[in-house]
């Protein structure tokens, strides 16, 4: 494969990942996942984290286009400092800003990002994604570092619209696969990742596609690994303004996706959340044990009160 001479580090093993060998695809994960450590590591040592030789590591740089193992760490190491060096470049950027520009600045990204979505994302693909978390008989998700609050909000509302959800924790890959071992053809996973790409969240994803699981990925370009595995494709865009990754949009993205499931069995969910609603009043979750401020008698415990009020 032919590079092009400026195209970084990751970006080459993301371009290379899905034609790796087993052996190489685990030295790509763990660089992409650990970069911080591996930059300062040898071939050897690196061979001997993953497990694999120091030969095999050597092949892996060569096959990303580089003479040997020592152009491949340098190249690393180029982009380890840039990302470091975020927080001066947004120090160089908004360093004689006010805080009020700052914040419009910010989000005026923000909402720039939701309009190239809007115009962009494929609405075909996200009717395709309703029906099958519709279908499926598990759902499973997956999000990790950044994107771990996004999972964490799909997987709220997912429990609230449909049963058999589960949410996928850990900074293991091992321990990943361990909690989807029971995916099937009959289950459906959504994985959601944006630069830095996440490789322990694509691992999840070729593992539900090689168990015919059906494949729905939450990220950004129609270049993103993320789409190796998946059959359904939901674009949103998180161009970064400053060091924090805008979440913004494919936030805006995953609402939709709850509104849609919503609206498409609107008497289960009625259901369910009156139940919810009655759980919530027997177990004294959101009313008697809470003070509403809003109102001009606080609702402090009700049986309380009343006694208080009783004449003695």
């Amino acid at each position: 494969m032919k590079f092009e001479n400026d195209e970084d580090v990751i970006t080459r093993i993301n371009e290379c990942y899905s034609k790796m060998s087993k052996g190489k695809k685990s030295i790509a994960t763990y660089i992409c996942d650990h970069y911080e450590q591996a930059v300062f590591m040898t071939a050897a040592e690196l061979g001997k984290i993953v497990g694999m030789s120091e030969s095999t590591v050597v092949r892996f740089a060569m096959s990303l286009g580089y003479d040997g193992y020592p152009a491949f760490q340098k190249a690393l190491s180029v982009w380890v400092s840039d990302k470091f060096g975020s927080v001066e470049k947004v120090g160089r950027k908004f360093g004689k800003s006010s805080e009020g520009e700052i914040l419009s600045t910010i989000l005026q990204s923000d909402m720039a990002n939701i309009e190239n979505t809007i115009n962009n994302i494929d609405v075909a693909a996200f009717k395709t994604a309703v029906d099958i978390i519709l279908k499926a008989r598990t759902v499973y998700i997956v999000g990790i570092r950044s994107c771990e609050p996004l999972a964490d909000f799909l997987h709220f509302y997912l429990n609230m619209i449909r049963g058999n959800n589960v949410i996928i924790k850990t900074t293991s890959v091992s321990e990943m696969f361990e909690q989807m071992i029971r995916i099937g053809d009959r289950d459906a996973i959504i994985g959601i990742s944006f630069p830095r790409y996440s490789m322990r969240t694509l691992k999840c994803m070729e593992f539900a596609n090689d168990r015919n699981a059906k494949v729905i990925t939450i990220t950004d370009s129609v270049h993103s690994p993320m789409n190796l595995y998946s059959s359904c494709n939901l674009l949103a865009r998180s161009e970064m303004a400053s060091i924090v990754d805008s979440l913004v949009a494919p936030l805006s993205v995953i609402n939709a996706l709850v509104v849609a499931l919503c609206m498409r069995k609107p008497n289960e969910v009625k259901a369910d959340l009156k139940m919810l609603e009655e759980a919530w009043n027997n177990y004294q979750v959101y009313l008697n044990d809470e003070i509403d401020f809003a109102s001009d008698n606080p609702m402090m415990i009700g049986n309380i009160i009343a006694r208080d009020d009783s004449p003695a």
